[in-house]
């Protein structure tokens, strides 16, 4: 046997793996703008919950075929119950709603902070230390939150800032769902946490939609169907396929990339498609924003 043979594979920088995480950067600094495009004719849980029943199913239709892939059992009924109703559920019918108003660059830079949160709730709750110069990412992050919240939010006017204020709560929500995943199911299947959890969220929207919306009285133009395939089938089931596969053969500082590039990728998106109004205090809080999370996921 060969020296080659017997080395273990290692991650590598190749140019696949570079293609995928700009795939990944590129599709999932999109979805902020296509929620919106979904928003301009269907409120906003019922958007959302569509998009989820539809991507569960694709997610279930691809189970089998991950599964056989991954060698994990599978993860406790109030794990995936607790993934659905926080991650899937409020998390995003928080964020359906309060992009009603918030422009999706400004958005995707407000919900930048789920990586320090994230951070701070391993800290506090997972047993890991932070080093000094994370702690001034997070300083340098809440400064650019204020700084962003200082301008007009995009064009957002006095009476709509509390849109803004409501979506901070949907990463702290997901940051919240994330944490016990981490801490009880680290060895359950994702494949499974994901299929069952993301099918449960479906439901429970649903059930939201119908209790608060009209979601048959809904028209669906061409252009909101197409932005909800989009966000389904692209957005989540096969950002996910790929995010899967990356975890096992990328490096992690490039994946890390990924959080500190979709937000500045938003807000240029937002700006080419006319999503609001960019001024100079929406640039230089995602700025600030965007270096602190570099400050504090990176290693």
């Amino acid at each position: 046997m060969t020296d080659n043979a017997a080395t273990p594979q290692r991650p590598q920088r190749s140019y696949a793996t570079i293609a995928l995480v700009a795939v990944l950067c590129a599709v999932w600094s999109s979805t902020w703008w296509a929620i919106r495009v979904c928003l301009e004719t269907q409120p906003p849980i019922t958007s959302c919950a569509v998009r989820f029943t539809v991507a569960g199913l694709a997610m279930a239709a691809l189970t089998p075929w991950l599964r056989a892939r991954e060698r994990a059992p599978a993860p406790k009924p109030w794990l995936w119950i607790l993934c659905g109703a926080t991650n899937f559920s409020i998390g995003y019918g928080v964020l359906y709603i309060a992009e009603t108003v918030v422009p999706s660059g400004i958005a995707a830079v407000l919900w930048a902070i789920f990586p320090l949160l994230m951070a701070a709730s391993a800290t506090c709750f997972l047993g890991e230390r932070l080093r000094t110069v994370q702690w001034l990412g997070f300083a340098v992050s809440f400064a650019g939150i204020c700084v962003v919240f200082a301008g007009d939010l995009g064009g957002v006017d006095e009476q709509n800032v509390g849109y803004a204020w409501l979506l901070l709560l949907s990463p702290l929500i997901a940051a919240f769902g994330t944490t016990i995943v981490k801490k009880y199911g680290s060895d359950a299947s994702s494949v499974l946490l994901n299929r069952n959890g993301m099918l449960l969220g479906a439901a429970l929207l649903l059930a939201w939609a119908f209790a608060t919306e009209d979601p048959l009285a809904v028209s669906w133009s061409a252009r909101a169907v197409a932005a909800t395939a989009y966000l389904a089938v692209f957005g989540t089931t096969v950002t996910f396929g790929v995010y899967f596969w990356l975890l096992r053969t990328a490096p992690a500082s490039m994946l890390a990339l990924i959080n500190y590039v979709i937000p500045v990728m938003a807000m240029l998106f937002a700006a080419l498609m006319g999503d609001g109004e960019h001024g100079a205090a929406a640039w230089g809080g995602a700025a600030l924003v965007v270096s602190g999370i570099a400050l504090v996921v990176r290693r």
